[in-house]
């Protein structure tokens, strides 16, 4: 047996007004999408945008269901999205915001495992990595420059052969 060790790493703003412009910006569409979330049930909003080569914005936000399964996430909303209407376009940068409606976050909300694993699947496809910059309602901004550093053990086609 051996032992095996995982790194990740990622990259913290301690808020909105140490990004980038461009980014800023970028998550000024997310927080305008978390915004208008249908979000009955849980009553926690997130919203997603995407900034394609092609220079396209894609917004998406989660859109709950009485079935629960039948929801579909910001991060997944957005990104099957921008691969129906834009194919060919890669993914430079996704913008991440979630917050309760009754207890703002405060620390950065990573997506959750159905969206890392969609999104590393356009990851793959693209040839290229896509920054993921994540936040709660307010405070730090994590940065990861890839989404197989969120999930590092990637399942993907290989394996289905």
């Amino acid at each position: 047996m051996k032992e095996v060790k995982i790194e990740s790493k990622l990259f913290v703003f301690d808020n909105l007004e140490e990004l980038p412009r461009d980014i800023a910006g970028l998550m000024g569409k997310a927080i305008k999408a978390r915004s208008r979330a249908y979000a009955p049930y849980s009553n926690f909003q997130v919203g997603a945008a995407l900034l394609l080569d092609n220079g396209e914005i894609i917004t998406g936000n989660n859109q709950e269901n009485a079935s629960y399964p039948s929801g579909l996430c910001a991060e997944r909303t957005a990104i099957y999205y921008a691969g129906s209407q834009y194919p060919n376009a890669k993914v430079l940068y996704m913008a991440i915001t979630a917050t309760a409606k009754d207890n703002p976050t405060k620390e950065p909300i990573p997506p959750c495992g159905a969206c890392r694993q969609a999104m590393v699947e356009y990851e793959i496809k693209q040839h290229a990595p896509i920054a993921i910059y994540f936040m709660g309602k307010i405070g730090a901004v994590a940065k990861s420059n890839s989404v197989s550093d969120l999930l590092p053990f990637v399942f993907d086609k290989s394996v289905l052969f």
